[in-house]
């Protein structure tokens, strides 16, 4: 009887297609290329410690292993999600004792080491400046963000990018001899680089998977719609809350800043796509309406407001058209910081000021000891005043000078408001 336990099984695809040698590593040209820095420093055998930031799939845990095996170095890797400072413990004496008996020095290789807490990190700070390990640190996050400064001060980091179409079709061609003859056609390629979004991983997993359906059915050369319905589309990068997000959103808010609809749809619409909350979304667009349009277009607040409510009380996708209407309203919008630019003033003005005392003129009497005090006596109610205006009447406390933070912009409804706040300060003049 055979043994069904000792069966062991095929690895994936994107596994039998990890790269053995720096030649094998498809992307990564501006570190891995002749006379670049990962590439001269591999093949000079003299390693530093290093963090590589970049998206899912574009070759982080290869590098560790090519680093280890270009320098015939001991290679140790922990996952910083599961690890803990006893695991660091682990690798450590891992590491003393592959010096102590073979001489040979060792790689830790850190996956997603912004996820270790600042004493994990510390943790690994003397054996690192002592040359016992070479770290190694895989991440998706900013390392500025998220790894110590006394970490980055030992480490260089180096920024990989998503694999080009070009790249992956270049993947396709060497994992043709795992497809058993089953080939693609142009548009289906295409297609699975797209779904992959950059990652090398996905799209072996995608060709695996196309591959399988493809035998399954007797089918040899694989088109558009075979592929399409073999597979299904993948969110694009977007990571809802961490650094791929903040730049979205940033590229959403500069667009619609700089009145360009159509590229604040299509960052919108990555957003949306890659499974950002519409509400994040819609809380920045109430910000957007009033720090870069305020008093301009007074209505962009409301509209933003309504498009937040028709997303709360329909989701999605029903609620995408309010939110796409809001944005196209607020790109093509009248843009002024005035009321942006006014706040921080008068709020690093407070900060540096005193606290001082509320003018009597201002205060209300509602006991006769303030009447007495003369609390309220000289205030003039502006509605029994000419234009509904108290003339050269202060609002400020007595020793502050009037101040001038709001200065409209010529644009828009605010074009208005500043006629008529240079009228009022005419009325102020003659009082």
């Amino acid at each position: 009887m055979s043994n069904l336990f000792a069966t062991k099984p095929s690895p994936p695809l994107a596994e039998l297609m990890r790269p053995r040698t720096l030649d094998d590593v498809v992307g990564q040209s501006h570190l891995l290329g002749p006379g670049k820095p990962l590439r001269l420093a591999f093949e000079s055998g003299k390693l530093h410690s290093f963090i590589l930031w970049g998206p899912p799939g574009v070759g982080k845990t290869t590098l560790g292993r090519l680093a280890a095996s270009s320098t015939n170095s001991e290679f140790i890797a922990i996952s910083a999600v599961l690890a803990g400072v006893k695991d660091i413990r682990q690798a450590i004496e891992a590491a003393q004792e592959t010096l102590d008996r073979s001489g040979r020095s060792t790689v830790l290789f850190v996956d997603e080491i912004h996820s270790f807490n600042k004493g994990q990190q510390d943790a690994l700070l003397p054996h690192v400046e002592s040359g016992l390990l070479t770290l190694i640190g895989g991440t998706t996050e900013h390392p500025g963000m998220q790894v110590t400064n006394a970490l980055l001060s030992r480490a260089q980091v180096y920024v990989l990018q998503p694999l080009t179409e070009e790249e992956l079709r270049l993947l396709y061609e060497r994992a043709r001899p795992h497809l058993a003859g089953v080939t693609l056609d142009d548009e289906a390629l295409s297609l699975l680089a797209a779904y992959a979004d950059g990652d090398g991983r996905r799209f072996l997993n995608l060709l695996e998977q196309v591959g399988n359906a493809a035998r399954g059915a007797a089918v040899a050369a694989v088109g558009l719609d075979f592929a399409r319905a073999a597979t299904s589309p993948s969110l694009r990068r977007s990571d809802k809350s961490g650094d791929q997000y903040y730049e979205q959103i940033s590229a959403f808010h500069k667009s619609v800043r700089g009145s360009q609809p159509d590229a604040a749809l299509y960052w919108l619409a990555r957003m949306l796509d890659g499974g950002v909350d519409p509400r994040q979304l819609t809380r920045r667009m109430i910000a957007i309406a009033s720090e870069d349009i305020g008093n301009a277009d007074p209505r962009a607040l409301q509209l933003a407001l309504n498009a937040a409510e028709a997303v709360d009380r329909l989701g999605l996708p029903e609620g995408e058209l309010a939110m796409a209407q809001a944005t196209t309203y607020l790109a093509a919008a009248p843009k002024s910081n005035a009321s942006y630019s006014a706040w921080k003033q008068a709020k690093e003005f407070v900060q540096r000021d005193g606290s001082r005392p509320v003018p009597v003129h201002l205060r209300n009497a509602p006991a006769k000891l303030m009447k007495a005090m003369g609390y309220g006596q000289a205030y003039r109610y502006a509605h029994d005043e000419p234009h509904a205006y108290a003339a050269g009447m202060g609002y400020f406390p007595d020793e502050v000078p009037p101040q001038h933070w709001y200065q409209p912009v010529p644009r828009g409804m605010e074009i208005k408001i500043a006629e008529k706040l240079a009228w009022l300060r005419s009325l102020d003049e003659s009082a």
